[in-house]
C-alpha cells in the first residue's frame, strides 16, 4: 500500500523513489513491525490476562516450569498480526510471492489458533486432534505446493541444488516437487512447533534464520548477484526479504514480552504459523537444503522427540530424560536460561554456515 502510494508520489517527487529500493523497505518493515508490536503488545497481554486464556504446563516436566502455569498464550496472534500489517503496508502487492507467503503463514496461524482455542478456552487438553491438525496442515501445504509447481516458468524454481556443490542440481518433477515442498512446510511447521517450550527458545533462532533467508531472498531475486554467487535465479523473490524483514522486527519484539520469565507464550497459532512462514521461503527461494542447516536446533528438537516415541515403543526405554531436548538438558541440571542461551549460540553458528552457502560453492 505504502509502495503504491509513494512510486506515485515519485512521479512528481524524486525523493520517493527510493522507496522501490527492497533493502530500504526491509529495514523499513522491521521497524514497523517492532512499532506496531511494542504498541499492542502490553494491552493485548493485559486482555488474554482478562480472558483468562493461560498456559497448563505438564506435571511430569521440570518442577520448575509449575509456576508458569495460567501465564497468557496465543501471543503469537500479535506476531502475525505485526507481519500482516506490515507486508501489505511495504509489499509489492503485485508480487504474487507476496501473497503465497501470507497465505501460508496466516492459514497455519488459523489452525494453531483453533488448536489454541480449545486448550484454553474450552479447556480440552487436546486441543485439535492430531489427525485434524496434520489434515489442515496438509491441505495448505498441498495448495501451495501446486500453486508454486503450475505457476513455475523457468526450471530453477523447481530444481534443487545442494549446498557447497556449485554445479550439483538435480531436477524435479511434479510429484517430487510437491512432495519435497509439502514436507519442507509442515515439517518446519511443527518442528518450530516444538521448539516452543521454554522462554524465548523459538522466537530467537526463528528471527536469526528468517534474517538469514531475506538475504537469500534478496540475492536470488537479483539476476547480477545470483549469477555471482551461484544461486538460482528466481524472478519476484526478492520481495520476500521485505516479508522475513516483519518477521524479524515482530520476532524481536516479540521477545521483548517473551523473555524469561515469560510475560506471554506464543502458543500454536504463532509456533505453527512461524515455521511454515520459514519454511515456504526456503522453497521459494530454493534454499530447502540451506533451512535444515540453519535450523538445526528445530531438526534437533524434532529428532528428539521421533527417537524418544521410537524407542520407548520398541524396547520400553527412553533415550532421553524428557523430549524435546531443551526439556532433557533441564533435567540433568541445566537452568532454563542456560538452555536457552546456549540454543540460542548454536543456532547463530549455525546461521553463519548457512550463509557460508552463498560463497563457498
Amino acid at each position: 500500500m505504502l509502495l503504491a502510494l509513494t512510486q506515485w508520489l515519485a512521479q512528481d517527487i524524486r525523493f520517493f523513489s527510493v522507496f522501490n529500493y527492497i533493502t530500504l523497505r526491509t529495514v523499513l518493515a522491521a521497524m514497523t513491525a517492532l512499532g506496531i508490536s511494542f504498541l499492542v503488545g502490553p494491552a493485548m497481554i493485559r486482555k488474554l490476562t482478562d480472558y483468562k486464556i493461560g498456559q497448563s504446563v505438564r506435571t511430569d516436566g521440570p518442577q520448575t516450569h509449575l509456576i508458569k502455569a495460567g501465564t497468557p498464550t496465543m501471543g503469537g496472534a500479535l506476531i502475525l498480526t505485526a507481519i500482516a500489517i506490515t507486508t501489505l503496508l511495504w509489499g509489492d502487492l503485485h508480487n504474487r510471492y507476496v501473497w503465497v507467503v501470507l497465505f501460508t503463514t496466516l492459514g497455519f496461524g488459523v489452525i494453531g489458533w483453533v488448536d489454541d482455542y480449545r486448550k484454553v478456552v474450552h479447556r480440552n487438553p487436546k486441543g485439535l486432534s492430531a489427525k485434524a491438525k496434520m489434515g489442515w496442515q496438509s491441505i495448505v501445504a498441498l495448495l501451495v505446493a501446486v500453486y508454486l509447481w503450475r505457476t513455475a516458468t523457468i526450471p530453477a524454481q523447481t530444481e534443487m541444488i545442494v549446498p557447497f556443490m556449485k554445479f550439483l542440481v538435480f531436477p524435479l518433477g511434479a510429484l517430487g516437487f510437491i512432495t519435497l515442498v509439502y514436507f519442507v512446510i509442515v515439517g518446519t511447521s511443527n518442528a518450530v512447533n516444538l521448539t516452543d517450550g521454554l522462554d524465548g527458545l523459538a522466537i530467537m533462532p526463528t528471527v536469526m534464520v528468517a534474517s538469514a533467508l531475506a538475504l537469500f531472498a534478496y540475492m536470488a531475486g537479483n539476476a547480477v548477484f545470483a549469477k555471482y554467487l551461484g544461486i538460482p535465479y528466481i524472478p519476484g523473490a526478492g520481495e520476500l526479504a521485505v516479508f522475513c524483514g516483519g518477521i524479524a522486527g515482530a520476532g524481536l519484539a516479540f521477545l521483548w514480552f517473551n523473555a524469561y520469565p515469560a510475560e506471554v507464550f506464543m502458543g500454536d497459532v504463532g509456533a505453527l504459523a512461524l515455521g511454515a512462514a520459514l519454511g515456504v521461503v526456503a522453497v521459494i527461494v530454493r534454499q530447502e537444503l540451506v533451512l535444515f542447516i540453519m535450523g538445526g536446533v528445530f531438526v534437533v528438537e524434532t529428532l528428539s522427540v521421533a527417537i524418544q516415541v521410537a524407542s520407548f515403543k520398541l524396547t520400553g526405554k527412553r533415550v532421553f530424560r524428557m523430549a524435546p531436548l531443551h526439556h532433557h538438558y533441564e533435567l540433568k541440571g541445566w537452568k532454563e536460561t542456560q538452555v536457552v542461551v546456549r540454543f540460542w549460540i548454536i543456532t547463530m553458528l549455525l546461521v553463519l554456515l548457512g550463509l557460508a552457502t552463498l560463497k563457498l560453492r
